[in-house]
């Protein structure tokens, strides 16, 4: 399984906007792609403006899968605008242990 883990930068006063977006994508992505396993949104205790995605997928196709759905192409669009420039960080690794 493919882990993408993203550190977002939100614009001061577009934290309401970006929480509108990134629901719509995280809530589309588990209901409507099979290859979503979870979409996990968390914020900063120290930083309310500062959150980081963690979102699991079966594989690389899951993956890419993903990143060429409609929800994601308007989180993109959405991302522009309430996002910091320059105040993104993503990862991609490989999940090889998981403990419930």
């Amino acid at each position: 399984m493919l882990v993408l883990v993203a550190s977002l930068q939100v614009k001061p006063g577009r934290r309401d906007d970006f929480l509108t977006a990134i629901k719509a994508d995280a809530q589309a992505s588990v209901a409507g792609e099979p290859g979503c396993v979870s979409f996990d949104v968390v914020v900063d205790t120290e930083d309310d403006h500062h959150f980081v995605l963690y979102e699991v997928y079966l594989d690389q196709a899951a993956l890419e899968a993903h990143r060429a759905s409609p929800h994601f192409a308007a989180w993109t669009e959405a991302a522009a605008e309430v996002l910091v420039p320059d105040g993104r960080k993503v990862t991609i690794t490989e999940r090889l242990l998981h403990e419930s």
